[in-house]
């Protein structure tokens, strides 16, 4: 009995982490804006450290996009929208 009763919260967990399944914000590579300007844009809008936001900025220009921040789509929607009137060009998946 105590074997059923794992597997059962076991069972709840994983669904619940598949309904939690958080969005994420695509950033995409563009032949416009400066590696400066897309690293002060992360670290403003999305809160990255300089590091972080240099390392995303490298990996959309060579990878032509890169996972820029993660979470409830409620929170991502403003974030994207500063990414896009910025002059970034980013979408919520």
């Amino acid at each position: 009995m105590f074997y059923n009763n794992q597997e059962k919260v076991l069972e709840e967990v994983l669904l619940e982490e598949l309904l939690d399944t958080p969005n994420e914000i695509v950033l995409y590579n563009d032949d416009v804006n400066t590696f400066d300007h897309v690293i002060e844009t992360l670290v403003r809008v999305c809160d990255h450290t300089w590091e972080q936001a240099e390392q995303c900025s490298i990996i959309v220009h060579y990878k032509g996009k890169c996972t820029v921040k993660t979470g409830a789509m409620e929170e991502l929607k403003a974030q994207c929208t500063q990414l896009l009137e910025a002059g970034l060009s980013a979408e919520i998946v």
